[in-house]
């Protein structure tokens, strides 16, 4: 029973993205975590905005405009959002958005140092406060991104990767088990798994009501994750 929940918690994410006045359910976060997420979030806007201004005048000195890298991206139960960023690659010159690799010729010098030091992430202070993406959890995604794959370039649409519906039942973060340990040129599948395991975590200590899933069916559901190769 377990298991038949979670995924019908999956399926009436996708419900909602097409009728967008339903409610949805999902895995309810700690009480604490929006509050923790926005008053930090506003707190950092606000101590790191000299340092906002010193990356702008950069960021332009160097490649003109535009300052910010925005990217419609998916969110929590499946909603896009703009994700915001430090530009740190030269202008847009084709529609077709490769993902950055080490030595990427389309980094600027200004784009090396803020990603080195993973300041081009700022912006995303702002995504926080709004409620769109969290301090801790998985990687926002595009929908589409082309990757390469040794010297072959490759189309990955995320919605087909196993594992999707699972993680996008939390809210995407900033920093996570996948941002941290996986290697960037991982496959997204791989990627996925580590991502799962923050899923976990969420089952384990969400809030619930009689609506959503008991403390006691938390190892059946990570059971059957297990079994369908995603963990």
């Amino acid at each position: 029973m377990a298991v038949e929940r979670l995924e019908s918690i999956a399926r009436q994410s996708r419900v909602s993205r097409a009728a967008p006045d339903s409610k949805a359910s999902c895995l309810h976060e700690p009480v604490f975590k929006r509050p923790f997420d926005f008053l930090l979030a506003a707190l950092g806007i606000i101590i790191f905005f000299p340092l906002w201004l010193l990356i702008a005048v950069s960021i332009w000195l160097e490649d003109g405009r535009p300052i910010f890298f925005r990217q419609h991206r998916f969110g929590r139960n499946g909603k896009t959002f703009q994700v915001v960023k430090f530009r740190s690659m030269v202008k847009k010159l084709d529609k077709v958005e490769v993902q950055a690799v080490r030595d990427d010729p389309r980094i600027t010098l200004v784009g090396k140092v803020l990603r080195k030091t993973a300041l081009d992430e700022l912006p995303q202070l702002w995504n926080i406060l709004v409620g769109d993406m969290s301090f801790v959890g998985p990687r926002s995604q595009p929908e589409k991104e082309r990757v390469k794959v040794g010297n072959v370039e490759k189309d990955v649409y995320i919605r087909e990767v196993p594992g999707f519906e699972m993680r996008q039942l939390v809210r995407p973060g900033l920093t996570g088990i996948t941002q941290i340990y996986a290697p960037r040129e991982v496959p997204h599948k791989h990627k996925f798994k580590y991502d799962l395991i923050y899923v976990r975590r969420v089952l384990k200590n969400a809030s619930r009501d009689s609506d959503d899933l008991e403390l006691s069916h938390g190892r059946g559901v990570w059971a059957k994750i297990e079994s369908k190769g995603l963990a």
